[in-house]
């Protein structure tokens, strides 16, 4: 199901965009973004995120588009990050992808994992 801009659940800040861009192009195919949570880390959810094949979409995932990048979240993890802002620092302490997620009550240090 693709939505309009304004309805976009997850932000890709433009420094996480082109991170995310420079990832996919080394990978030489046209991938589409999973983002979602599981169980497990510091909190007791953690995130995750990788390319797949956009064939791997299912029926029932929310998919945005940003930058011709398409971002894809399954709707049980969508209801612990919608409005979550991905962002990435290439600092050399703390550096890496970020997440800003306003579900959140809790958040370990390493930024990776949050409860709810």
């Amino acid at each position: 199901m693709a939505t309009t801009p304004a309805q976009r659940g997850i932000l890709i800040t433009p420094a996480a965009m082109k991170h995310l861009q420079n990832l996919r192009a080394q990978k030489g195919e046209d991938l589409c973004l999973r983002v979602g949570v599981r169980q497990g880390g510091c909190s007791g959810m953690s995130y995750m995120m990788d390319f797949e094949r956009p064939e791997n979409i299912r029926p029932d995932d929310e998919v945005f588009e940003q930058e011709g990048l398409k971002i894809v979240c399954d709707r049980r993890s969508l209801l612990y990050i919608y409005g979550m802002a991905l962002d990435y620092s290439d600092a050399l302490i703390g550096g890496g992808f970020q997440f800003t997620n306003p579900n959140a009550t809790q958040t370990c240090g390493c930024g990776k994992s949050f409860s709810v």
